[in-house]
């Protein structure tokens, strides 16, 4: 079968094509810019990639025709607080005429749980999606699903960093809300198995695990898991904007996630009844055994995907590409060279800079300015990185975005996202036995200038002292 995967640089669609490539089918891959995709695991696999903005009509026609069945991931909850739904109703009408006009017969659409009749934004925004491509000729399958736990997940990073950073939590109401935590592994099982299936064909199914938990038993149980003693005190007044920049200081999430989100919390999502899991045979995970299975895979180092991937500024909007030439003409400049007796050796520290490894000299000068940079409204420090060894474009590292990471070429191009008064670059190269470092700061305006000039002295501590660590 032939199938189209959008959102495939996203949390669910990277992990669903190597499951799709496995179960024999060929896959084309829809992304917005080629170069957040890297094709290259998947050699030899019957695998093709599109370049398709799904806000740009023309860019459509790189859909072809010989389509068999599509899944819709695509989801804007974190590009925006107020324009979010907007962009997702113009995303699925466009996608919708789009695939009118091939021989699809079946697309798959990932939602999220909606028996409220009071909705948030997200939810309401998802129904709407749901209800644009129900009017398309194909059949329409939707799988709404609660809270998603597993490694990488926005769910599941965010209570792993209260819990693990707070031993006293001062939380909003919110944590009494009720929801049905659903597993990945669940998840993509269900997203595989009602591929092909006539049965499942114009019906919707809600999906989630087999408890039904409150936020705060969610939060509680995990600290068990982790061995951790932890307390937590309900506030019965906190305002959503007050508890979305709880969530925003404490944890991973941007501001604009983080205020989607606490407007989602308000409500209960708990799953109409229905036998779609044993007509699939599906073995539902408990929230204990899905928060174990993330852990596994994190220790392993296998942790295929992060919401943090999907997670994209202003300037990444327009592609990798216009940003994979660094700037000479009006910039300021770093650059600091250092000798290297093994070449391979310092490729390895390279590959492994950021997160838990730390940026290798004054790390507390790094935390600092994650901690300022979140003070602004930026992302911070904290989104780390998925793996501690690897790491490839399109990614993102602590407050950085991996524009271009290649071992063969030795070259890893690093651009900033965290909030700056112009833009910024941070490139590492071997060449002739030398690493290379290099920052580069495109200042935007006479603040800009100002800007670097007050951060020259601590430039020049860390970026000398990091450029001899990582030679060796």
């Amino acid at each position: 079968m032939k199938i189209l995967l959008t959102g495939v640089t996203g949390y669910i669609g990277r992990r669903l094509l190597p499951v799709l490539l496995a179960d024999g089918h060929e896959v084309l891959c829809v992304v917005r810019d080629e170069k957040r995709f890297d094709i290259s695991p998947y050699a030899g696999m019957p695998i093709s990639v599109a370049e398709v903005n799904f806000l740009d009509p023309p860019s459509l026609s790189n859909i072809p025709d010989n389509i068999d069945a599509a899944y819709y991931l695509i989801h804007s909850m974190s590009a925006s607080v107020d324009s979010f739904e907007e962009l997702e109703k113009k995303c699925a009408m466009n996608f919708r005429n789009r695939i009118n006009e091939t021989q699809v017969k079946q697309v798959i659409y990932l939602s999220g749980i909606v028996n409220e009749s009071r909705l948030s934004d997200h939810l309401r925004s998802r129904k709407g999606v749901e209800d644009i491509l129900t009017s398309g000729r194909f059949s329409l399958t939707t799988l709404r699903a609660g809270i998603i736990v597993g490694s990488g997940s926005a769910s599941f990073e965010i209570i792993r960093d209260l819990v693990e950073k707070l031993p006293v939590m001062v939380a909003p109401k919110w944590v009494n809300t009720r929801s049905q935590p659903i597993a990945i592994s669940n998840v993509l099982q269900f997203l595989r198995g009602v591929l092909g299936m006539e049965e499942a064909y114009g019906n919707t199914y809600d999906i989630g695990g087999p408890e039904i938990l409150t936020y705060k038993q969610m939060l509680l149980r995990f600290a068990e898991i982790r061995k951790l003693r932890r307390h937590i005190l309900n506030v019965p007044v906190m305002t959503p904007r007050l508890s979305s920049y709880w969530l925003y200081f404490v944890t991973s999430t941007s501001y604009k996630l983080a205020i989607n989100l606490v407007d989602s919390m308000k409500v209960e999502i708990i799953c109409r009844s229905n036998d779609l899991h044993e007509k699939l045979n599906i073995t539902l995970l408990t929230y204990e055994e899905a928060v174990r299975q993330a852990f596994t895979v994190i220790g392993q180092q296998e942790v295929l995907s992060s919401w943090t991937d999907a997670q994209t500024g202003h300037a990444l909007e327009s592609g990798l590409s216009r940003l994979l030439v660094v700037p000479t003409y009006g910039c300021f400049r770093d650059e600091r060279s250092c000798a290297v007796k093994d070449e391979c050796k310092t490729l390895d520290r390279i590959w492994s800079i950021g997160g838990d490894n730390g940026w290798y000299y004054a790390n507390w000068l790094w935390t600092l300015r994650g901690v300022t940079d979140k003070l602004f409204g930026g992302v911070g420090l904290r989104r780390g990185r998925k793996n501690s060894t690897t790491i490839s474009a399109g990614e993102s590292l602590d407050f950085w975005r991996v524009l271009y990471a290649s071992r063969s070429n030795k070259r890893l191009l690093l651009y900033a996202e965290m909030k700056l008064p112009g833009e910024a670059w941070l490139e590492f190269r071997i060449r002739d036995n030398s690493l290379y470092q290099v920052a580069t700061f495109r200042p935007r305006g006479l603040w800009g200038r100002i800007y670097w000039f007050m951060v020259l002295p601590f430039h020049h501590i860390i970026f000398r002292g990091m450029v001899k660590r990582i030679a060796v």
